[in-house]
C-alpha cells in the first residue's frame, strides 16, 4: 500500500466514523495551497469510498469554478451556492468562458477539492445537505511550487506569484485552517 493509499484509508475511516447518517449525504472538502496534493487525495478518497461502499463519490474540482487566473475568490465564493443549488457551470480554461451545466449528485458523497473550497458558507451548505468534513493539506512552499510546476509546467509558471497572493488574501479572510476537521501533511 502506497503512502497516499494509506492516508486515504485512514481519512476514510475517520470520515465514516464522523458521518452521522448516510455517508452519501455528505460533502468532503479538500483545501490547501496550490501543489499540496488536493487532487491526488480526492481521487484516492473517491477510490477508497467506492471500494468500501460500492458507490463512487462525485468529485467537484475548484478548477471548474474559478473564472480564470484572477478568479480564486470568485470560485471560492461560489461553492456554497453550488452545494445549495445542486448544479454549476463548468469553466473552460481554453475558451475562457463558462460552458455546460453540471449537476451535483444527490445520491452519493461529494468531494469538493481545490484552493478556496473551505469557507464558512460552504461548510454550512454542506451541513444543511447532511454533513461536512474538511481537510487541509499542508506542505512547505518550496515543495508545493516544485510539484505544481512539474504538474502544470509553463502554463502555471507565470501565474504562480499572483495565484499565491490570491491564496494568501483569501485564506486570511476565510480562515479555512480553523474550519478544518484535520490537517494532513502529504509525503
Amino acid at each position: 500500500m502506497s503512502h497516499g493509499q494509506a492516508v486515504s484509508a485512514a481519512v476514510a475511516d475517520r470520515v465514516l466514523r464522523s458521518a452521522h447518517h448516510s455517508v452519501n449525504a455528505g460533502v468532503i472538502f479538500i483545501d490547501g495551497h496550490s501543489g499540496a496534493g488536493k487532487t491526488t487525495l480526492a481521487r484516492d478518497l473517491r477510490d477508497e469510498f467506492a471500494t468500501r461502499t460500492g458507490v463512487t463519490p462525485q468529485i467537484v474540482s475548484m478548477d471548474e469554478l474559478y473564472p480564470g487566473w484572477d478568479g480564486l475568490a470568485a470560485g471560492s465564493a461560489s461553492v456554497a451556492e453550488v452545494i445549495t443549488d445542486g448544479a454549476y457551470q463548468r469553466y473552460d480554461w481554453h475558451t475562457a468562458a463558462f460552458t455546460e451545466t453540471r449537476q451535483l449528485a444527490t445520491d452519493r458523497l461529494v468531494i469538493v477539492e481545490g484552493c478556496g473550497s473551505i469557507t464558512p458558507h460552504a461548510i454550512a451548505a454542506a451541513a444543511a445537505r447532511g454533513w461536512a468534513y474538511a481537510l487541509w493539506l499542508a506542505l512547505p512552499q518550496a515543495t508545493r511550487k516544485h510539484r505544481a510546476l512539474a504538474r502544470d509546467g509553463e502554463m502555471f509558471a507565470p501565474h504562480w506569484d499572483d495565484w499565491a497572493a490570491q491564496e494568501a488574501a483569501l485564506f486570511a479572510r476565510t480562515q479555512p485552517l480553523a474550519a478544518a476537521n484535520e490537517v494532513i501533511h502529504p509525503a
